[in-house]
């Protein structure tokens, strides 16, 4: 070795979710499907999300899903176990909308570290419940995008104007994830991405997390293309977007919600030329229909019939279901998948792999 030459430093172990990358590399991971979409099928009314705690509140708070882990702990826990008999390898937590930002819409800002604690114990409990040596499964803290924005205007008149600061993301997101892991998440997911500068201040925030515990615990990357233009609503290519986010070295890369599978393709298919990490893909259940029970209109065989070809293709690691998906699509999935090998990195990377 010259004496200018630097010894490449291992890299760091994941202190949890660490039988993950293993897994990887055997088989096709599969996630849970909707929560949105189960929760709907319970027909819970205001008084349901009150609960005795609530009841006195002073406003609405119907369709606030993430109060129910605490309101309705039993609802979630049946869903859970739904999905994870349906044979889901990673459970997301209740949480997608459990931040400070997210809760301002309800007055809750201040329940928004015991909403995300009292959901990671729901799925904890419930994936040690169907936990095997063979079958190991896996919580993921989910955070979502928030209904802010701090890269576009919420006032056409006015490009320049914005509601929410990167700080304001970054301390709601660190409180979260901080909830997350000291409840016992195994990895962390940020998804359904429409703005790359909010997925950012996920991100660091996750840094300064892992920076302040100690820990350092895989990260899944999902953002969602809005419409047939292939960008997210904050204007980046999927390209562009990976690009953006790759710094984070998440475990997982790839798309979810917004269109169905079929119109999904052409861009999990690019993240799969490009990525040097593991894919994932799990699309809503087609496009919207309001005639339809759930809302949108692919039954499971269309759905895990979209995802199969997607795997056979080579396309990708991980597979589930976001809007409009339910236990019947994820057995489906989990089903039409179990047979196929996982996508290998691209060329340029195996060597990483």
């Amino acid at each position: 070795m010259t004496q200018n030459a630097i010894p490449k430093a291992p890299a760091r172990a994941y202190t949890r979710g660490a039988a993950l990358p293993a897994l990887l590399q055997k088989r096709i991971l599969i996630l849970d499907g909707a929560m949105g979409t189960m929760i709907q099928r319970y027909k819970l009314d205001e008084a349901a999300y009150r609960g005795e705690r609530f009841k006195d509140y002073g406003r609405d708070i119907k369709g606030n899903n993430e109060l129910l882990s605490i309101t309705q702990p039993h609802v979630i826990r049946e869903i859970h176990e739904q999905y994870l008999a349906a044979g889901a390898d990673i459970l997301e937590t209740n949480t997608f909308g459990a931040t400070r930002v997210a809760q301002a819409d309800y007055g809750m800002e201040d329940l928004a570290a015991e909403m995300n604690i009292e959901s990671v114990k729901l799925a904890r409990e419930a994936c040690d419940k169907y936990s095997t040596p063979d079958k190991p499964r896996f919580v993921a803290g989910a955070i979502g995008p928030t209904p802010k924005t701090a890269s576009i205007s919420p006032d056409v008149n006015d490009p320049g104007a914005r509601n929410v600061t990167f700080d304001e993301l970054r301390d709601a997101y660190y409180e979260q994830a901080k909830a997350l892991l000291d409840a016992g998440c195994d990895l962390f997911l940020v998804e359904t991405i429409f703005d790359t500068l909010n997925a950012k201040a996920a991100l660091f925030a996750l840094d300064q997390l892992f920076e302040d515990t100690g820990e350092l615990v895989p990260i899944m990357i999902s953002g969602t293309v809005t419409d047939a233009s292939g960008r997210i609503l904050s204007g980046q290519t999927v390209e562009a977007f990976w690009n953006s986010l790759r710094h984070a070295k998440p475990l997982t890369f790839g798309l979810n919600c917004a269109l169905g599978a079929a119109l999904m393709r052409p861009y999990i298919a690019e993240l799969a030329k490009i990525c040097d990490t593991y894919v994932s893909c799990y699309p809503n259940a087609g496009l919207p229909n309001p005639m339809s029970d759930t809302g949108f209109d692919e039954t499971p065989d269309v759905t895990s019939g979209l995802l199969k070809e997607f795997a056979t293709a080579g396309l990708v690691n991980v597979a589930g279901g976001c809007c409009g998906t339910t236990p019947e699509h994820i057995a489906e999935i989990a089903k039409a998948l179990a047979e196929v090998k996982p996508r290998a990195f691209p060329s340029q990377y195996r060597e990483v792999a």
